[in-house]
């Protein structure tokens, strides 16, 4: 029976599976199918005159077909690329029974199904290199019709480019947008560059929990789940720093991981609440040889995947040779805004914010107002590689104070195009300084940021053992990949993005009127959406009015948008008007 909700190319593929049943073809076949090449090999091997590729056997999809009476041409192509196919009723049926061509092939075949051919390779009087098809099988019938992506001398037409459908069908996307692979090919030479750099120095690769008691090393807001056998709260990690420097305890000089993280916050651009993460910690290092290390590293993936270490990102041409420029916090701060913060209190801080037009939260230390001013008024101006080295140690609970000044920390974070890639530390390994660093994060918490570590006393236990002097780095392999491949979303670096549910029937979008009666400006609409906030009882569910008014502004200020912030009673009102 035939789905009435099916389409009519739907319809015909699945009479077409019926018939190729009656016919006793298994569209389906379970055996293993020998093959012996790929598509790019006959490309870029064949030679006439050594009359190699005589006997291949190559599988993919068929993408194309031009039917000619007794003999017609296919395009098939397999995970390397495309290649010519061409098929004679005869040889392909070389008995007095021409169903197999006649109906099969000519009838029965669609674009988008995979099949085998075994032949020898010529090159067609149009010279085009082609198998010349001797035997050919069904190894899968597609019963939905890929996009119809047309291309004549090099331009293409009709392309699926519609963004959300790409993320959301990817497997779609990468079928009819060859390109989109090569982006997670090189996303995986990356990934393996760095590693040869590793365990060449011998540093071991690890796996740390992922399931944690306490969602430590780093400052952000977790995702929480419950294990029902011990019956205790468990938090998806955040970082994997903490577990990273007890293998630093145990007495390995050096380990890295490449961890899977999360963090539930605002999605954008360049933030997915899962992402990927390098974390690497070396003994007896500090942040200067770890910068060293970091720009050579960088550099060496450059010239792996370009030959270059010259990478274009958007409009601009980024340089990837080391060394990179060293510039302090507070020099950069004051060459972008004219204020010298080095010294100031709190008070004073908060009010540079007011003069800066930076709005801030009761919530918000010293630390987070500093962040606050570097990210709107200088990060993007740091477009080529850079260090910003010396943080103030209000923003960095879990590094080694400065040598010569305490009031800051021996901290590196390297910009490119605008954007954190890279943070390290000089590591601290003072088990008394770090527990009074986690006290200070508590009282943060207990004003109100949500962001504000916890206290880790199994971590402070086993600094109290000795870690020895250490160096850590984390590198976000998203957002390096999005650099070295010029995707400016990090949506297209990613096999399965984070979406949004698409909207079913009965609910209530953040487009639709129940958000506007609450007194929320379609712009603010957008952005709640953006958060995930997508019907009125999903922002029901909020419980501070506190947490979601800094969400609204973080993400106004992550993505430059431009908007003037609501303030916090304007939020609290929202959210009271809901029934």
């Amino acid at each position: 029976m035939i789905n009435n909700s099916l389409s009519e190319q739907e319809v015909i593929r699945r009479n077409s599976l019926q018939r190729l049943r009656e016919l006793g073809i298994n569209p389906y076949p379970a055996a293993e199918y020998p093959v012996n090449t790929l598509a790019s090999d006959i490309r870029n091997q064949f030679s006439e005159e050594k009359k190699n590729f005589q006997d291949v056997c190559i599988a993919g999809r068929l993408m194309n077909q031009r039917i000619m009476g007794k003999a017609s041409f296919a395009e098939l192509q397999d995970s390397s690329g495309r290649i010519q196919l061409y098929i004679n009723r005869d040889e392909l049926c070389p008995d007095e029974d021409k169903t197999f061509y006649n109906e099969v092939f000519k009838k029965l075949l669609d674009i988008g199904d995979t099949i085998g051919v075994k032949g020898y390779v010529f090159i067609t009087q149009m010279g085009e290199i082609t198998v010349h098809v001797k035997e050919l099988v069904i190894l899968n019938k597609s019963l939905h019709p890929l996009p119809v992506v047309k291309e004549k001398e090099g331009i293409v037409y009709d392309a699926f480019t519609d963004v959300e459908q790409r993320y959301r069908m990817r497997y779609v996307d990468l079928i009819v947008n060859p390109h989109v692979k090569d982006v997670f090919v090189k996303r995986a030479l990356i990934i393996n560059t760095m590693r040869e750099i590793f365990n060449e120095r011998g540093y071991l690769e690890v796996e740390t929990p992922i399931l944690q008691p306490i969602p430590g090393g780093a400052a952000a807001r977790p995702f929480i789940t419950h294990h029902n056998a011990l019956d205790i709260p468990l938090y998806l990690r955040i970082a994997n720093e903490l577990y990273l420097k007890k293998l630093i305890v145990g007495g390995f000089d050096g380990v890295y991981e490449f961890a899977k993280d999360f963090r539930n916050e605002g999605m954008d651009r360049t933030h997915n609440p899962e992402f990927t993460v390098l974390e690497i910690y070396v003994a007896y290092k500090d942040y200067f040889w770890m910068m060293h290390f970091t720009e050579k590293m960088v550099e060496k993936v450059a010239m792996a995947l370009h030959g270059t270490t010259l990478v274009k990102i958007g409009e601009h041409e980024v340089d990837f040779k080391a060394p990179y420029p060293r510039v302090t916090m507070y020099e950069a701060i004051k060459t972008h805004t004219g204020y010298d913060i080095s010294g100031k209190n709190e008070d004073e801080i908060r009010r540079i914010c007011d003069n800066l037009g930076i709005e801030t939260t009761e919530s918000m230390g010293k630390g987070k107002m500093i962040d606050a001013i570097f990210g709107e008024k200088c990060e993007h101006h740091f477009v080529q590689p850079t260090f910003i080295i010396d943080y103030p140690i209000e923003m960095s609970p879990l590094t080694k104070k400065h040598r010569s000044n305490p009031d800051l920390t021996e901290r590196f974070e390297l910009m490119v195009y605008g954007k954190e890639l890279a943070n390290a530390y000089s590591e601290l390994n003072d088990p008394v300084d770090q527990r009074e660093r986690f006290e200070e994060q508590l009282r943060l918490s207990e004003k109100g940021d949500d962001e504000a570590m916890y206290i880790d006393q199994d971590f402070l236990h086993a600094l109290e053992y000795g870690m020895p002097p250490t160096s850590g780095m984390g590198i976000g392999i998203d957002r390096l990949t999005m650099f070295m491949t010029n995707n400016l979303s990090i949506q297209d670096v990613l096999f399965f993005p984070q979406m949004k549910p698409e909207t079913g029937k009965g609910e209530i979008s953040a487009g639709n009127d129940p958000f506007s009666q609450l007194g929320i400006p379609e712009e603010w609409t957008e952005v709640l959406q953006k958060l995930g906030y997508s019907t009125l009882s999903r922002l029901k569910e909020v419980d501070k009015y506190t947490r979601l008014h800094q969400d609204l502004c973080g993400y106004n200020k992550k993505n430059k948008l431009g908007l003037t912030n609501p303030s916090q009673e304007q939020v609290k009102t929202w959210l009271d008007n809901i029934d």
